[in-house]
């Protein structure tokens, strides 16, 4: 009995273990994750606006249609990327992820407290050459250090009524990403 109870119980065990480890091995194994999808859409350091999703044939799963949404796939050997983002009317949030979709920045409109969410993003070693400048605070300028030199950048503003969607729309539409130039 007891015996049978040993067993049962290392059967359980090692489930746990090979259903812990599926589980963390899935994101790095995934074939179609959010950069391969974009990847044939969105030109590198550009911003690009997606389009609204219809059933059956959205880019992305579990897309809330309620959200228009642009989208940045950046690279940063060439350089340092600079990000700007109008603030729609209703609400805006902007969030990096690493080529292996793993979320490691977010901010919104709320948290900018601007009428423009504008940003710097760079690697460490990138981080490491800027020049300190007094009079330049914090608050005047962010700078956002991302793991890896790859990644997306989205962009998302809300239409709280469909009639709104135009408005959000044009708002993703003036948004920008580029590398910036040498100083």
């Amino acid at each position: 009995m007891i015996r049978g109870l040993l067993w049962i119980l290392a059967a359980i065990l090692l489930g746990g273990i090979v259903h812990l480890s599926t589980v963390l091995a899935m994101p790095q194994a995934a074939k179609q994750d959010a950069y391969s999808r974009l990847t044939p859409l969105t030109p590198v350091n550009a911003m690009i606006s997606l389009a609204a999703p219809t059933s059956g044939a959205e880019l992305m799963p579990f897309v809330d249609p309620a959200f228009a949404a642009a989208v940045c796939r950046y690279d940063l050997t060439g350089g340092p990327l600079k990000l700007v983002a109008p603030v729609s009317q209703a609400y805006t949030s902007v969030t990096f992820y690493t080529r292996k979709s793993v979320a490691y920045y977010a901010i919104n409109d709320r948290a900018a407290g601007r009428r423009t969410i504008e940003l710097d993003l760079m690697t460490a070693a990138q981080h490491a050459q800027v020049p300190e400048d007094e009079e330049v605070t914090a608050a005047d300028r962010l700078i956002i250090e991302s793991p890896t030199s790859m990644g997306l950048i989205v962009v998302r503003a809300l239409a709280p009524e469909p009639g709104l969607m135009p408005m959000a729309r044009q708002a993703l539409a003036a948004a920008t990403c580029r590398i910036q130039p040498a100083q």
